[in-house]
Protein backbone atom coordinates (compact mmCIF):
# COMPACT_ATOMS: atom_id res chain seq x y z
CA UNK A 1 0.00 0.00 0.00
CA UNK A 2 2.57 2.61 0.82
CA UNK A 3 4.53 1.77 -2.40
CA UNK A 4 1.37 2.73 -4.47
CA UNK A 5 1.33 6.34 -2.27
CA UNK A 6 5.00 6.35 -3.13
CA UNK A 7 4.28 5.99 -6.53
CA UNK A 8 1.28 8.06 -6.95
CA UNK A 9 2.86 10.86 -5.11
CA UNK A 10 5.80 10.79 -7.30
CA UNK A 11 3.74 10.83 -10.49
CA UNK A 12 1.96 13.78 -8.78
CA UNK A 13 5.04 15.75 -8.23
CA UNK A 14 6.03 15.23 -11.90
CA UNK A 15 2.98 16.37 -13.70
CA UNK A 16 2.30 19.27 -10.77
CA UNK A 17 4.93 21.47 -13.01
CA UNK A 18 3.17 23.65 -15.02
CA UNK A 19 6.00 24.54 -17.23
CA UNK A 20 6.64 20.58 -17.54
CA UNK A 21 3.09 19.89 -18.96
CA UNK A 22 3.23 23.23 -21.44
CA UNK A 23 6.36 22.06 -22.74
CA UNK A 24 4.52 18.84 -23.80
CA UNK A 25 1.62 20.28 -25.03
CA UNK A 26 3.66 22.57 -27.30
CA UNK A 27 5.35 19.18 -28.51
CA UNK A 28 2.48 17.47 -29.70
CA UNK A 29 1.42 20.53 -31.16
CA UNK A 30 2.82 19.31 -34.53
CA UNK A 31 1.30 15.65 -34.65
CA UNK A 32 -1.79 17.46 -33.71
CA UNK A 33 -1.99 19.65 -36.85
CA UNK A 34 -1.06 16.62 -38.86
CA UNK A 35 -4.27 14.85 -37.18
CA UNK A 36 -6.03 17.54 -38.71
CA UNK A 37 -4.46 17.18 -42.16
CA UNK A 38 -5.09 13.32 -42.27
CA UNK A 39 -8.61 14.15 -41.15
CA UNK A 40 -9.62 16.58 -43.90
CA UNK A 41 -7.59 14.59 -46.52
CA UNK A 42 -9.47 11.32 -45.63
CA UNK A 43 -12.27 13.49 -45.92
CA UNK A 44 -11.67 14.02 -49.52
CA UNK A 45 -10.42 10.11 -50.25
CA UNK A 46 -13.85 8.84 -48.55
CA UNK A 47 -15.96 11.22 -50.88
CA UNK A 48 -13.92 9.75 -54.02
CA UNK A 49 -14.24 6.59 -52.23
CA UNK A 50 -18.12 6.92 -52.14
CA UNK A 51 -18.52 7.97 -55.55
CA UNK A 52 -16.75 4.76 -56.98
CA UNK A 53 -18.69 2.79 -54.85
CA UNK A 54 -21.75 4.40 -56.03
CA UNK A 55 -20.84 4.04 -59.48
CA UNK A 56 -19.93 0.75 -59.73
CA UNK A 57 -23.40 -0.01 -58.16
CA UNK A 58 -24.72 1.72 -60.65
CA UNK A 59 -23.60 0.18 -63.28
CA UNK A 60 -23.77 -3.66 -61.84
CA UNK A 61 -27.39 -2.71 -61.65
CA UNK A 62 -27.63 -1.54 -65.25
CA UNK A 63 -26.14 -4.92 -66.38
CA UNK A 64 -28.51 -6.56 -64.37
CA UNK A 65 -30.99 -4.83 -65.60
CA UNK A 66 -29.78 -5.16 -69.69
CA UNK A 67 -29.16 -1.21 -69.44
CA UNK A 68 -25.50 -0.71 -69.03
CA UNK A 69 -24.68 -0.47 -72.47
CA UNK A 70 -20.88 0.01 -73.03
CA UNK A 71 -20.31 1.00 -69.40
CA UNK A 72 -19.81 -1.93 -67.96
CA UNK A 73 -16.55 -2.55 -69.58
CA UNK A 74 -15.60 -0.08 -67.70
CA UNK A 75 -16.18 -2.07 -63.90
CA UNK A 76 -12.67 -3.73 -63.99
CA UNK A 77 -11.15 -0.21 -64.32
CA UNK A 78 -13.15 1.72 -61.68
CA UNK A 79 -12.61 -1.88 -59.37
CA UNK A 80 -9.27 -1.15 -59.48
CA UNK A 81 -9.59 2.56 -58.80
CA UNK A 82 -11.51 1.53 -55.83
CA UNK A 83 -9.26 -1.37 -54.33
CA UNK A 84 -6.28 2.00 -54.93
CA UNK A 85 -8.59 4.64 -53.15
CA UNK A 86 -9.27 1.73 -50.40
CA UNK A 87 -5.92 1.35 -49.45
CA UNK A 88 -5.24 4.96 -49.48
CA UNK A 89 -8.20 5.46 -46.65
CA UNK A 90 -6.47 2.50 -45.02
CA UNK A 91 -3.26 3.95 -44.97
CA UNK A 92 -4.29 7.15 -43.73
CA UNK A 93 -6.21 6.24 -40.80
CA UNK A 94 -3.40 4.15 -39.98
CA UNK A 95 -1.37 7.14 -40.22
CA UNK A 96 -3.85 8.97 -37.97
CA UNK A 97 -3.88 5.91 -35.01
CA UNK A 98 0.18 6.37 -35.06
CA UNK A 99 -0.23 9.81 -34.84
CA UNK A 100 -2.50 9.52 -31.71
CA UNK A 101 0.26 6.84 -30.33
CA UNK A 102 2.91 9.51 -31.21
CA UNK A 103 1.00 12.02 -28.60
CA UNK A 104 0.05 9.83 -25.96
CA UNK A 105 3.55 8.80 -25.69
CA UNK A 106 4.61 12.30 -25.53
CA UNK A 107 2.60 12.99 -22.87
CA UNK A 108 3.50 9.57 -21.32
CA UNK A 109 7.47 9.77 -21.68
CA UNK A 110 7.27 13.44 -19.42
CA UNK A 111 6.32 11.43 -16.37
CA UNK A 112 8.18 8.27 -16.53
CA UNK A 113 12.02 7.98 -16.25
CA UNK A 114 13.23 6.00 -19.27
CA UNK A 115 13.29 8.21 -21.99
CA UNK A 116 11.35 6.58 -24.83
CA UNK A 117 12.59 9.34 -27.75
CA UNK A 118 13.95 6.92 -30.14
CA UNK A 119 9.95 4.99 -29.63
CA UNK A 120 8.76 8.44 -30.88
CA UNK A 121 11.00 9.12 -33.56
CA UNK A 122 9.97 5.46 -34.95
CA UNK A 123 6.37 6.37 -34.64
CA UNK A 124 6.49 9.63 -36.69
CA UNK A 125 8.93 7.64 -39.51
CA UNK A 126 6.21 5.31 -39.41
CA UNK A 127 3.57 8.06 -39.93
CA UNK A 128 5.36 9.60 -42.45
CA UNK A 129 5.80 6.42 -44.47
CA UNK A 130 2.31 5.70 -44.21
CA UNK A 131 1.19 9.14 -45.15
CA UNK A 132 3.75 8.70 -48.54
CA UNK A 133 2.43 5.41 -49.27
CA UNK A 134 -1.44 6.75 -48.76
CA UNK A 135 -0.54 9.56 -51.45
CA UNK A 136 0.93 7.66 -53.81
CA UNK A 137 -2.42 5.44 -53.99
CA UNK A 138 -4.67 8.59 -54.08
CA UNK A 139 -2.43 9.80 -56.85
CA UNK A 140 -2.45 6.79 -58.82
CA UNK A 141 -6.57 6.48 -58.40
CA UNK A 142 -6.87 10.50 -59.21
CA UNK A 143 -4.62 10.01 -62.09
CA UNK A 144 -6.59 6.79 -63.88
CA UNK A 145 -9.84 9.15 -63.34
CA UNK A 146 -8.69 11.80 -66.07
CA UNK A 147 -8.83 8.63 -68.98
CA UNK A 148 -11.22 9.18 -71.60
CA UNK A 149 -14.14 6.37 -71.77
CA UNK A 150 -12.06 4.61 -74.45
CA UNK A 151 -9.13 5.03 -72.40
CA UNK A 152 -11.47 3.57 -69.29
CA UNK A 153 -12.78 0.88 -71.16
CA UNK A 154 -8.89 -0.05 -72.69
CA UNK A 155 -7.54 -0.10 -69.81
CA UNK A 156 -10.50 -2.50 -68.00
CA UNK A 157 -9.66 -4.82 -70.85
CA UNK A 158 -6.35 -4.93 -70.30
CA UNK A 159 -7.20 -5.76 -66.37
CA UNK A 160 -9.32 -8.56 -67.56
CA UNK A 161 -6.20 -9.99 -69.93
CA UNK A 162 -3.82 -10.19 -67.35
CA UNK A 163 -6.39 -11.89 -64.62
CA UNK A 164 -7.44 -14.46 -67.08
CA UNK A 165 -3.26 -14.86 -68.00
CA UNK A 166 -2.87 -15.49 -63.53
CA UNK A 167 -5.69 -17.83 -63.73
CA UNK A 168 -4.33 -19.51 -67.06
CA UNK A 169 -0.84 -20.31 -65.00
Amino acid sequence: MFETLSITGELIERTSSTVRVQEIVQLSLAPVFLLAAIGAMLNVMNQRLSWLFDRIEFIERQDEMGEAGREVEELPGLIQRQSYAQMAVNLSTSAALTICVVVAVLFISAFIEPRIGTLVAVLWVATMVQLSAALLLFFRETNLARATARERRQRSREILARKREKEME
